[in-house]
C-alpha cells in the first residue's frame, strides 16, 4: 500500500500535510503533533464536548463549518477539510467577541471546558451546521461544565447572535486539496463506485462514516480495526430526495442534515434527531452508520421500523432492498454479505390519518443513551385499529417489532380495554435485560405505559398521567 499523507488547512490559511494512522485521532494529531493544547481531552467519548473543534468542508460555492468531537475523530478524517481550533480565534491580543463575553461574563472557573464552550458558541455566531435557528442551551448541550454553572455561559452565547464569516479566500485553497485516497491501513474512497469496489478487495474492513461509535471502541476499549474505510468523503451516499411516496436518505447523510427532512415527514422524527448526542455527535454521526451498526439502543431505527423503512444494499454491481425490521438478526449479527454496504434507506409517507408516536425515555434529556425508545404507527378508522406497527429499541437484542402487540391492536376497538390487552402483549414480544439504564420490569412498564399514553392523548379531555421522557421525570 502507498502511504498518502493527509493535506488540511488550518487557521485558513496554514497548509498542513501530515502521515496518519487510520486509528490516529485527530485529538492526538492537534495536540501531540501541532501544539493546539488548547483543545482538551474531557472524557474520550464524544460525550463532554472539551475537545469541540470545527470543521470546514466544501458546498458549493462556499465553507460549511460545522462542531465536531476531535476525541473520537480519526485524523485522515481531516484530509481536505479546514480546521478551526480555539487557537485560531484571538488575534494580535484581541479576544473574540465569543472569548470576552464569556471572560466579561465569568463563564469559566477551572477552564477545562472552556475552549470547547467557545468553539461551540463561536459555530452559533458564524451560522455553522446544526445551529441554524436553534437555542443556545441546544448548541450547547453537547458541552458539560462541572463548576461554572450554565447562567454566563449562555449569556455569552445570547450576546452573539449568528453572523456571516467571509471564507472566499479558504474555500479557493480547499478546492486546490488533491484527496488523499488511502494511508497507513486506511482508505479514503470518492465514490460509491470506488467504495463497492474496495470493499470487493477487502470485505473484511471497517467502515467508519462519522465515527461517534467506532471511536469508542478505539478509545475506550482499545481496540485495533484492522483496514479502515472511510466513507465521509462520498457524496453520493450524502443525497437526500423527498418525493409524494417518502423520503430517502444516503446512508452518508449526517443527522444534522437530515434533521430538516424527517420533520417534514413527521415532526416527532425531527424531534427524535434532536435528542440525538449533542450538536457534535449529530455533526458527525449518520443515519446509515447508526443503522449498520445493529445497537439494540440506536435511536432511529425502531421510529424507521414502524414507519416501514426499507434499505437498499449494494454488493459490487449488485443491490438488494429489504425491510429493516429483517436487518436485524439478532445482537451483534445483521443481514449484510461480506464486502456489502448500505447504500441508502427509504422511509414511506405517512398516510394523513396515521396515529403516529415517537417517544425516546432516558436519565437524562440531552446527549443520552435511550432506556427504551417506543414508536407507533397506527390507523384507526371507524373506531377501530386497522393498520398497527409497533417497535421499541432498549426492549431486546435488537431494535424489534411487537407482533403480539400488534396482533392485539388490529382489528380491535381503539378502547381502552384494547390498549391494556395490547399492553399486557408486550410480555409476549420481549424479555429485556436489566442494566444501568434500567431493569427488566421498568422496561416492560415504561413500554406499556407509552402505550396507554398514546390512547390517553387520543381522548379529549382525559387527564394524561404518564412519565416524562426523562427517567426521573
Amino acid at each position: 500500500m502507498t502511504v498518502s499523507r493527509i493535506r488540511f488547512l488550518l487557521d485558513g490559511k496554514t497548509d498542513v500535510e501530515t502521515g496518519a494512522r487510520a486509528i490516529g485521532t485527530a485529538l492526538e494529531l492537534l495536540r501531540e503533533h501541532l501544539g493546539r493544547t488548547g483543545t482538551k481531552e474531557g472524557c474520550a467519548e464524544g460525550d463532554c464536548g472539551a475537545c469541540t473543534i470545527l470543521l470546514g468542508e466544501l458546498d458549493g460555492e462556499r465553507v460549511a463549518w460545522r462542531a465536531v468531537n476531535a476525541c473520537i475523530l480519526f485524523a485522515p478524517m481531516l484530509d481536505g477539510k479546514a480546521v478551526l481550533t480555539i487557537e485560531s480565534l484571538a488575534r494580535g491580543g484581541v479576544l473574540h467577541p465569543v472569548q470576552r463575553a464569556m471572560a466579561d461574563g465569568h463563564g469559566s472557573q477551572c477552564g477545562f471546558c472552556t475552549p470547547g464552550f467557545v468553539m461551540s458558541l463561536y459555530g452559533r455566531s458564524i451560522g455553522a451546521v446544526g445551529t441554524e435557528g436553534v437555542a443556545v442551551k441546544d448548541v450547547v448541550a453537547g458541552n458539560l461544565c462541572r463548576c461554572t454553572g450554565y447562567g454566563p455561559i449562555l449569556a455569552a452565547g445570547e450576546a452573539n447572535p449568528p453572523g456571516m464569516r467571509d471564507d472566499a479566500k479558504v474555500a479557493a485553497l480547499l478546492r486546490c486539496l488533491p484527496p488523499a485516497t488511502e494511508g497507513d491501513g486506511w482508505f479514503k474512497p470518492q465514490t460509491a463506485d470506488a467504495l463497492a469496489a474496495l470493499l470487493l478487495d477487502h470485505p473484511e474492513a471497517r467502515i467508519v462514516a462519522g465515527a461517534t461509535d467506532v471511536g469508542l471502541w478505539v478509545t475506550k476499549a482499545m481496540r485495533e480495526l484492522g483496514t479502515v474505510i472511510f466513507i465521509g468523503d462520498v457524496a453520493d451516499l450524502r443525497g437526500i430526495e423527498e418525493s409524494d411516496t417518502g423520503l430517502t436518505l444516503g446512508a452518508g447523510v449526517r443527522y444534522s442534515d437530515a434533521r430538516a427532512a424527517l420533520a417534514r415527514l413527521h415532526p416527532d422524527l425531527g424531534e427524535l434527531v434532536r435528542r440525538i448526542g449533542g450538536v457534535q455527535v449529530r455533526n458527525s454521526g449518520t443515519i446509515g452508520g447508526n443503522i449498520a451498526n445493529g445497537s439494540p439502543i440506536g435511536d432511529t431505527p425502531p421510529a424507521l421500523i414502524a414507519l416501514g423503512a426499507t434499505l437498499t444494499l449494494r454488493h459490487g454491481d449488485e443491490r438488494r432492498t429489504m425491510p429493516l425490521e429483517d436487518y436485524f438478526l439478532r445482537y451483534g449479527k445483521q443481514h449484510r454479505l461480506p464486502g456489502e454496504f448500505l447504500e441508502s434507506v427509504f422511509i414511506p409517507r405517512p398516510a394523513p390519518d396515521a396515529l403516529i408516536r415517537i417517544t425516546k425515555l432516558s436519565k437524562r434529556f440531552d446527549s443520552d443513551i435511550s432506556a427504551v425508545c417506543g414508536a407507533f404507527a397506527l390507523r384507526i378508522i371507524d373506531g377501530a385499529v386497522a393498520e398497527a406497527r409497533v417497535a421499541f429499541g432498549g426492549m431486546a437484542g435488537t431494535p424489534k417489532r411487537a407482533a403480539a402487540c400488534e396482533a392485539a391492536l388490529t382489528g380491535s376497538a381503539w378502547s381502552k380495554a384494547t390498549i391494556e390487552a395490547a399492553a399486557a402483549a408486550l410480555s409476549q414480544d420481549y424479555q429485556p435485560l436489566s442494566d444501568l439504564r434500567g431493569s427488566s420490569a421498568y422496561r416492560l412498564a415504561v413500554a406499556a405505559n407509552l402505550l396507554r399514553r398514546l390512547w390517553h392523548e387520543t381522548q379529549r379531555g382525559e387527564p394524561v398521567s404518564v412519565l416524562d421522557e426523562t427517567l426521573d421525570g
